[in-house]
């Protein structure tokens, strides 16, 4: 967790900040079905487990910057949006990423503890991120 990356609006977003929570980060695209299908789910995680210390972070792995925020008023997104476009080092760190949806959830102590290659169940999500918290 040691990435600093830029969110949609050109903040810096410091992952070494959220060390103690449970992060699903989420490697999609705008374009990519399945993660259009799995970001509602996200949304609901993130509003359900926020308080007892999840925190979701999305990952778009080749959009501009500016194609993020239509998307996130569109999907109603509750998390903070990362422009992951040309960071071959966080790309490389939780992958390779060479397809999305990926899914990697880290547990409180920063240890990758579940990686997903393709969308899975949000009851599956549900279920791992539970146990973490």
């Amino acid at each position: 967790l040691s990435f600093t990356l830029k969110d949609m609006r050109g903040q810096d977003v410091k992952m070494a900040g959220l060390k103690g929570k449970v992060v699903l980060l989420n490697f999609w695209a705008t374009w990519c079905a399945p993660c259009r299908m799995e970001i509602p789910w996200f949304v609901e995680l993130q509003e359900t487990y926020r308080a007892r210390g999840l925190q979701v972070l999305g990952v778009s792995v080749d959009d501009p910057p500016e194609k993020l925020p239509p998307f996130a008023a569109e999907f109603k997104v509750n998390y903070p949006l990362l422009v992951g476009a040309d960071r071959d080092d966080v790309q490389n760190a939780y992958g390779p990423i060479f397809a999305v949806p990926i899914t990697v959830i880290i547990g409180r102590n920063g240890r990758v503890c579940v990686k997903h290659i393709g969308p899975v169940t949000r009851e599956q999500f549900d279920s791992e991120i539970k146990a973490l918290l």
